[in-house]
């Protein structure tokens, strides 16, 4: 019995060796965990796909500050007629906290109060805006707040066009990101939060004066592209910023982060160096059906496959939707466009490709018309040997 039971003993003792080894080459092979940061939470992202490299108190709601300006700026941009002057309204330009400039009477326009929110950061850009675009901000937060429903930001409630505390005004980092990937879709954006300081005019009567980005990370990195800075006193230090190296584009948010700068490159150095290139394997198969012509179908082919990033070794895993005509009447030449493949994950659409025709489509009629005039030529020149 003695012998059995030292016997046991020695098993267990070689399993739990077992395991601890094997629980450690899964450590020396796991991801490096993420750097040390100051955020009370954030999130690293990339904009292609949306999928999420690195995450602390990610889905947590918390004040956003000025960040706020990112919806606020999209919205102003969406609503189109930026070049058209006008006046703004008085009591909205009467807010507390940081300001483009603008005094009542001022003469100004969309273009020109987008500038002031993302550089300056003009709390009375954001209200002029408001009011501009929706004729009251109550109607504004509207706005804000089914814009952020169709991005698909769903621990977020806008409460204040400019970011200022307000009940119940707030956001999760995680949203933020998906609101800062939407947004650097609009051209106009994109251009306008990059720019270290911009010259726009505008005051009563208007005159040129240039407005300066308070987004540091500009200045510190040239791989940076804007994207917003903010602060109060709830909602401490926050940032959404972009990135792009060799191709890709990261997105990162931090809220409540004394030090954002550094933390933001750190994230960045940290996330760019998981990259790796992954092809996405389209369709086997795919043809159209094909009429007017010799072949029944023809197949239809894509140039070039999606690359997209591998983070960690781990691609996304879009889904791809086949968007083709239900026939083709020929004629059709070789290489004509004819649909495309469109790739989603759960943040939208991510690629669209368009699909080629791989072989021509040869009108019948037209081989049918020339056999027929080689043998009437036949029977013309050379007699018709038939009656023979």
């Amino acid at each position: 019995m003695n012998r059995f039971v030292r016997l046991c003993a020695l098993v267990l003792a070689m399993l739990s060796a077992l395991a601890i080894c094997t629980a450690a080459s899964f450590s020396a092979h796991a991801a490096p965990e993420g750097p040390a940061i100051s955020a009370k939470a954030c999130v690293l992202m990339d904009a292609q796909t949306g999928q999420v490299i690195y995450a602390l108190n990610a889905e947590e709601k918390r004040p956003m500050a000025s960040t706020t300006k990112i919806m606020t700026t999209l919205l102003t941009l969406e609503s189109g007629d930026l070049d058209t002057p006008f006046t703004v309204d008085p009591e909205a330009i009467q807010v507390e906290g940081s300001s483009m400039g603008l005094q009542p009477g001022d003469t100004v326009t969309k273009r020109a109060l987008c500038v002031g929110m993302l550089l300056p950061s003009g709390n009375d850009a954001a209200n002029a805006s408001a009011v501009a675009v929706a004729g009251n901000i109550p109607d504004f937060l509207d706005m804000m707040n089914a814009r952020a429903k169709k991005i698909g930001m769903t621990r977020s409630c806008f409460a204040s066009p400019s970011g200022l505390d307000a009940e119940g005004h707030g956001a999760s980092a995680h949203d933020m990101a998906l609101l800062a990937r939407e947004a650097l879709k609009n051209p106009d954006f994109a251009e306008i939060c990059r720019q270290p300081r911009m010259t726009v005019c505008f005051g009563n009567p208007p005159y040129a004066r240039t407005l300066k980005n308070t987004n540091k990370l500009l200045t510190m990195d040239s791989s940076i592209l804007g994207v917003k800075t903010g602060f109060t006193d709830a909602a401490g230090r926050c940032l959404v910023s972009a990135c792009e190296r060799e191709g890709r584009r990261l997105i990162c948010v931090t809220l409540f982060d004394r030090d954002d700068w550094n933390d933001h490159l750190k994230l960045y150095d940290y996330g760019f160096s998981l990259a790796s290139d992954y092809t996405v394997s389209p369709p086997r198969t795919l043809t159209v059906p094909a009429e007017g012509g010799e072949l029944k179908e023809i197949p239809v082919y894509v140039r070039e496959p999606l690359t997209v990033t591998a983070w960690r070794g781990i691609p996304p895993e879009p889904e791809v939707t086949v968007l083709l005509p239900p026939f083709l009447t020929a004629p059709v030449e070789k290489g004509t466009p004819v649909g495309k493949l469109v790739y989603r994950t759960d943040c939208g659409c991510i690629a669209e490709l368009p699909l080629y025709t791989a072989q021509a489509l040869v009108c019948k009629t037209h081989e049918k018309t020339g056999s027929g005039l080689l043998i009437w030529l036949k029977k013309l020149f050379c007699g018709d040997k038939t009656a023979e």
